[in-house]
């Protein structure tokens, strides 16, 4: 038992003297430690130092520098200004120099001015008393006069002027009923002289537009994919379009045939594209039609843009430019309205030219004579008075506005342009072949055929064909009936016979088709 205490008792000696131990070992790695960083603080501090000193070196080198090249701008800053004070100096002295010379010479000037306004003024009382002296002799003649012949001076100056006025007033009328017999004589003639020499500066072509065109095939082969299966391809061409489409034995052709020349050459157009791409079937041509009707109407504005230009015309609307394009695609009196309009426009500038006028004012009037030819919708008023509203809508000049309208006298004419461009449209479609009459009255039949159907409810398309011998109605499938179809065609023509006067008879054929879209998505 005293054994067990006896070594617990030295066990807790050796720990505590362990402890001890370990702490004063501690005690001195810290005072190491300590020792260490003092050190290492001490060379982080010598190391900053010496460095601080070389930036602070470095820094006062880059001051100095800055320094001396701040000094030698501002000394050459100085430079220029003291070269330039001087030279003002300079300046100055020179303008004083000659001012200084200057002063002199006037002073000379003032001298010598002065000495001839005295010997002027000596002269001047010497005339005047030489005036006086032939005043007074004068008027001693004049009463030896009055006493000689018994008048007055005033008498017989009188008596003088009425002689003269009676003498003078019998010239001036035998001369000016001369000059007006002479002008009588030759204001004919100058005037044919001047529309001859006009109408032989300007050549142009003579062309009537007919209702017509051929359409080119490379092989017979291409009519029966025209044609389609039963005919629906050519069916489907024709509705669309509203152009008649002739297939005979004509070798590599085919016939179009319709009054409309805007119809025509979108069916034209249509075709070619349907024939180059090989795709020919309804819906494909619908498509196409649609396109091209947008491409003519694209075209409409360019074919506008390029008349303008090349007749030297500028600052026109472009509702007016449009206008100008769309007359591509009408006729009057079988003429093409485009090249009349363009010739009228050469022929006004050329006469204006002679006449001494402007002649690119005169242009411009001559272009747009008959604008009011090619209203998008029809209307009742004459086309010389829509193309003049049309023209002071778009801010054309006066004498522009008034040339349109008085052209066919509807309006009086307030300016010289209006008889020119009176004068060049007549210029232009008195022309050998230029114009027809047949063929305007002809049209306008075909029109008026068409005008009836859309009188009529659920009618969407309608076109004159076969040269006016058929009338071929499109309905709206939901509107009419096959009933209603049938009955639709008998009052259409019913209406026919009664409005109109026609050669014949005419044969309306009314048109339903019913069509089931889906899409499958």
């Amino acid at each position: 038992m005293d054994n067990i205490v006896t070594f617990i008792i030295i066990g807790i000696v050796g720990l505590a003297v362990g402890f001890l131990i370990a702490k004063l070992i501690e005690k001195n790695n810290a005072s190491q430690l300590v020792k260490n960083a003092k050190k290492s603080a001490a060379s982080i501090i010598k190391e900053a130092k010496s460095d601080g000193e070389s930036i602070k070196k470095e820094k006062i080198l880059q001051a100095k520098e800055k320094f001396i090249e701040l000094k030698t701008e501002h000394e050459k800053v100085i430079l220029n200004r003291e070269k330039k004070m001087s030279e003002a100096e300079k300046r100055t002295r020179d303008k004083e120099s000659k001012v200084s010379s200057e002063l002199s010479k006037t002073k000379k000037l003032n001298n010598e001015i002065e000495a001839k306004k005295n010997d002027f003024n000596e002269r001047l009382s010497f005339l005047e008393k030489k005036q006086n002296e032939v005043d007074k002799l004068h008027r001693s003649q004049i009463e030896q006069l009055e006493v000689i012949s018994s008048l007055s001076a005033e008498d017989a100056k009188t008596q003088l002027m009425e002689s003269l006025k009676e003498e003078a007033k019998t010239d001036a009328m035998a001369y000016i009923q001369s000059t007006v017999e002479e002008a009588k004589m030759t204001a004919q003639q100058e005037a044919k002289k001047i529309i001859i020499n006009t109408i032989q500066r300007i050549g142009t072509e003579e062309a009537i537009e007919n209702c017509v065109s051929v359409f080119n095939l490379e092989s017979d082969d291409v009519k029966g994919r025209i044609i389609g299966r039963e005919g629906r391809n050519i069916r489907a061409i024709e509705a669309a379009t509203g152009v008649e489409i002739i297939v005979d034995d004509t070798p590599e052709a085919i016939i179009l045939s319709c009054f409309d020349s805007v119809r025509r050459e979108v069916a034209r157009l249509s075709l070619h594209k349907l024939v180059t791409d090989g795709r020919i079937h309804p819906a494909r041509i619908e498509e196409v039609v649609r396109k091209t009707s947008k491409q003519i109407e694209e075209e409409i504005i360019e074919v506008g843009k390029r008349t303008v230009i090349d007749l030297g015309i500028h600052g026109l609307n472009p509702e007016l430019i449009k206008a100008v394009g769309r007359m591509k695609y009408r006729s009057s009196y079988g003429q093409n309205l485009l090249h009349h309009s363009r010739e009228v426009a050469k022929l006004c500038g050329v006469m204006a030219s002679e006449l001494g006028l402007n002649p690119k004012l005169a242009k411009r009037a001559g272009l747009l004579h008959d604008i009011g030819k090619v209203p998008e919708t029809e209307t009742e008023v004459p086309h010389a008075i829509l193309g003049m509203q049309w023209a002071e809508k778009y801010g054309e000049k006066p004498e522009v506005c008034n040339a349109i309208g008085a052209h066919h006298d509807e309006i009086e004419m307030t300016n010289l342009l209006s008889p020119i461009v009176q004068v060049c449209d007549a210029i232009s479609g008195a022309r050998p072949g230029a114009r027809r009459q047949v063929l305007d009255s002809y049209i306008q039949r075909l029109k008026d055929l068409e005008d009836i159907a859309f009188g009529f409810n659920g009618v969407n398309k309608a076109y004159a064909i076969q040269a006016g011998r058929e009338l071929r109605v499109m309905v709206e499938s939901d509107k009419v009936s096959d009933d209603k179809a049938a009955q639709l065609s008998f009052e259409i023509s019913q209406k026919i016979q009664t409005d109109m006067t026609y050669p014949g008879q005419v044969k309306v054929t009314v048109i339903r088709e019913t069509r089931a879209v889906n899409v499958a998505k």
